[in-house]
């Protein structure tokens, strides 16, 4: 079965993820397209293009690809079914990060954008994300009606384009979209002081698809001096998840360490996800990224608005926003919810502890790359560490200190059980003071009076637990991770 997560549609090359399952998906989206006015067409319009009795724009889709084994193949097989389907395709003539995708769709004007990624999951795995319009993630509305299509179809096998008639008929379109990303990125930057500061960094892509702009961009728009590494296509993506984590990037914090760079920037697999090493190496969690980020465009920049996150996410980023006169807004875990409140207005920034951040002006998705660069603007303001930024915030608002782990379970029954019994039965003490609010709104969320708090998310797939847990001290920290272990364990 054909099911869309927080982040699209993902499944084991060769397994789920074959031409056949990739081609259902396509004709879905184009049923989607055509049919769904909320996706950004008109059927009765549609119709009249296809008869000839009225003149119409043709329904344009941006397609993009990440580095992983095949997949420009499958990217142009969802152009010969989408072509068939009389859906106009703008392909992307390379590997391109999510986030370049997803302002290409809104540069363009299309009524959506289809990226063949699987994030930062194994090289064995592939997937197929569709942002509508919006030029962000789809909606669950959008989502459901791509399942409904898709299981209605059934074995029925799906039809295709010829590439000779789909390039006679100019239904498909090799494009760059490089330099309309660029252009993008640099109107959110104050360029004059990045290229004042003549900072160095190193920069490692993971082998994924923002290793055709990271470097680049930051060395022709900004003047930054760059090192970098893992910037070839292999499709085995160095045989790790191409997730930025301290684990991960502890090549690039040695390479920051011994060259004594200002920073070490990476990217996930599709470049929509962020790890920032601070001088010497040290590793800054994206909580604090996120924090830090809103500190700097208010600060820094002048600019005002609301902050937004994801349940599970740090409380740090509340703490500055309030500094600031301002609020933040909490929502189930997943960018397209924050991606929703980014559209709205009043919303300066929104961010997600998994490595997302985003901001006005800019596509409502993720943007490692773009989150990169505001790190590295924020050094350029500040002429000292992040980490120096940091302390300093920590010490007028209250340090924060956090974490996440994975907790894996027996069955996935035992952990059926569990949220059961935490539903029914849930725990009115942790680490020996009362809980103060529990919020199910996307797990379970238990908040002490002083702030502290404890998150239990099931990963929906397998017999894991996320475990979140936040203090103000270290020895806190402590004390709600074994809290934590022991409500999994099942004793409360």
């Amino acid at each position: 079965m054909i099911r869309f997560g927080t982040s699209g549609w993902r499944g084991v090359v060769s397994d789920d993820f074959t031409f056949a399952n990739v081609r259902k998906v396509a004709h879905a989206v184009a049923g989607c397209v055509k049919e769904s006015p909320e996706v950004g067409y008109n059927s009765d319009e549609y119709r009249q293009f296809l008869d000839g009795t009225a003149p119409s724009r043709v329904p344009t889709v941006v397609i993009g690809y990440d580095t992983r084994f095949q997949s420009e193949d499958f990217a142009h097989e969802v152009a010969a079914v989408l072509a068939n389907d009389g859906i106009r395709t703008l392909v992307s003539k390379a590997d391109l990060p999510t986030p370049a995708l997803a302002w290409a769709v809104l540069a363009n004007k299309a009524v959506g954008g289809a990226m063949i990624t699987a994030s930062h999951n194994p090289a064995q795995y592939n997937g197929f994300k569709w942002m509508p319009y919006w030029g962000g993630s789809a909606s669950p509305t959008v989502t459901n009606d791509l399942e409904r299509r898709i299981e209605l179809l059934g074995d029925h096998a799906i039809k295709t384009m010829t590439d000779e008639r789909s390039a006679r008929e100019a239904w498909t379109e090799a494009v760059d979209l490089q330099k309309s990303y660029f252009d993008q990125l640099e109107s959110l930057l104050d360029v004059k002081t990045i290229r004042k500061a003549k900072l160095k960094v190193a920069v490692d892509p993971m082998h994924g698809s923002a290793r055709l702009y990271l470097r680049k961009f930051l060395e022709e728009r900004l003047g930054v001096t760059v090192e970098a590494r893992n910037e070839d296509r292999d499709v085995l993506l160095g045989g790790i998840s191409p997730e930025p984590t301290p684990a991960s990037t502890a090549a690039l914090a040695e390479t920051v360490k011994k060259g004594r760079f200002a920073l070490g920037l990476a990217t996930d697999g599709d470049g929509d996800r962020f790890g920032i090493v601070d001088a010497g190496g040290v590793w800054i969690q994206p909580n604090e990224v996120v924090a830090l980020a809103y500190e700097h465009l208010v600060v820094n920049r002048g600019l005002k608005g609301k902050a937004a996150r994801s349940v599970m996410t740090s409380h740090f980023i509340d703490a500055v926003a309030k500094s600031h006169g301002s609020e933040t807004r909490e929502t189930p875990v997943g960018f397209k919810y924050l991606g929703e409140l980014l559209r709205s207005g009043p919303f300066l920034l929104a961010g997600e502890e998994s490595g997302g951040l985003s901001i006005r002006g800019h596509v409502p998705e993720k943007d490692g790359i773009l989150a990169c660069v505001l790190m590295l603007e924020l050094v350029a303001f500040e002429k000292k560490p992040l980490a120096a930024v940091r302390d300093r915030l920590f010490k007028k608002l209250g340090a924060f200190h956090g974490t996440r782990l994975n907790y894996k379970m027996e069955r996935l029954r035992d952990m059926i059980e569990l949220e059961g019994r935490l539903k029914v039965k849930p725990p009115l003490e942790l680490a020996g003071a009362a809980v103060w609010r529990i919020d199910q709104a996307d797990g379970f969320k238990f908040i002490l009076r002083d702030g502290s708090w404890l998150g239990l998310r099931s990963s929906g797939t397998e017999p894991v637990f996320r475990v979140y847990a936040e203090s103000h001290s270290p020895k806190g920290l402590d004390a709600m991770v074994e809290a934590g272990k022991k409500l999994l364990q099942g004793k409360f």
